[in-house]
């Protein structure tokens, strides 16, 4: 069983028939996902952290949306640029990136 101490959960607009559509995916949030298991595999943290992309959370208008488990944290507005600075802080540091906290 996989006993991750972080799951990140990124809406990509997933949809039951396949399809990825919607604003999050508009706003693309599939290269989130990319950096940060780009990121959970140079940082050598696959064991640690688990990245699942996900249906729509419904606030759309704050998105991409982004959500770190166990502590359940929502960011929103999230860029692949962002990724790095979440990892940094977030995972690595145990601290909230207040600016993205929704």
């Amino acid at each position: 069983m996989v006993n991750p101490k972080y799951h990140i959960f990124v809406c990509t607009s997933s949809r039951v028939n396949g399809k990825q559509q919607g604003f999050c995916f508009s706003k693309e949030s599939v290269d989130i996902v990319s950096e940060f298991m780009e990121e959970v595999e140079s940082r050598d943290l696959s064991g640690e952290v688990m990245v699942t992309n996900t249906g729509c959370f419904g606030i759309c208008n704050r998105g991409p949306i982004v959500v770190v488990y166990p502590e359940g944290i929502w960011y929103g507005g999230v860029t692949a640029e962002d990724v790095e600075e979440i990892m940094d802080k977030h995972i690595e540091e145990g601290e909230v990136v207040k600016r993205l906290q929704i």
